[in-house]
């Protein structure tokens, strides 16, 4: 074995091991630190063996506690998507986004919307072409790091209830939009207005796109919701420095 591989297995079996740890700790008290354990070493082994977390950094440190304890229940979400990105083929893992990132980033893999990157706990899911130096390749490594990765941080934030204020803002202003279409705007075509109150205005979309400096999206129906930019996108705080 090569010392690369032999550091690599070294890195993975310590944070498969460290993982769970912290996953059989934290879901002791609920009776289940089996289950939280397997979850923890799944996630520790795949991210060691890839070198994701920036050890070496704070960020780094903070991102694999968080992932193994208070967001356990999204990195478990991420372990699955793992499986279902190895049985659907090839996935086009991409080291350059991954490496010492504190996120798995794949150019395809599990997608419930073709053309839309998804996130799923620490694992981006469609980046899509994300080699080379042509705007179409800019612009999606931009969508990663701006975009996708303020995701990986609010489920890492909100724990478990990143998924709660997701799915509950999307079925409630969904809802909310379905009304909108049968009363105030009759002219707009349904599924784009409802696409606009479930997923563009729901805040945690919102924030991200404001980030990523595409406030407000092409895909939303104008003249509704948040009219301003909710943060300071990262690209100009940036270049201010």
């Amino acid at each position: 074995m090569s010392d690369t591989n032999t550091g690599q297995a070294g890195e993975a079996i310590a944070a498969a091991v460290a993982g769970a740890a912290l996953g059989a700790l934290v879901t002791w008290p609920l009776g289940i630190a089996p289950v939280g354990a397997a979850i923890g070493a799944a996630n520790g082994l795949i991210s060691g063996w890839r070198g994701v977390y920036e050890w070496r950094h704070p960020r780094g440190v903070l991102s694999f506690a968080l992932d193994n304890t208070w967001a356990l229940a999204t990195t478990a979400a991420g372990v699955v998507i793992h499986g279902l990105d190895v049985v659907s083929g090839d996935p086009g893992y991409a080291p350059a986004l991954s490496r010492r990132a504190n996120r798995h980033v794949y150019r395809r893999g599990f997608q419930m919307r073709r053309g839309f990157a998804m996130t799923w706990g620490n694992v981006v899911n469609g980046a899509g072409q994300v080699d080379g130096d042509d705007v179409h390749a800019v612009r999606r490594r931009r969508l990663v790091t701006d975009h996708e990765d303020v995701h990986v941080w609010q489920a890492r934030t909100l724990g478990p209830l990143f998924p709660v204020a997701y799915v509950g803002w999307m079925a409630a202003a969904g809802a909310v939009g379905v009304v909108a279409s049968m009363t105030r705007h009759r002219d707009v075509p349904f599924g784009r207005l409802v696409e606009t109150y479930a997923y563009y205005l729901n805040p945690l979309e919102w924030w991200a796109y404001s980030r990523d400096d595409h406030w407000p999206p092409s895909g939303m129906v104008a003249g509704i919701g948040w009219k301003q930019p909710a943060v300071r996108p990262f690209a100009r705080t940036s270049s201010e420095r």
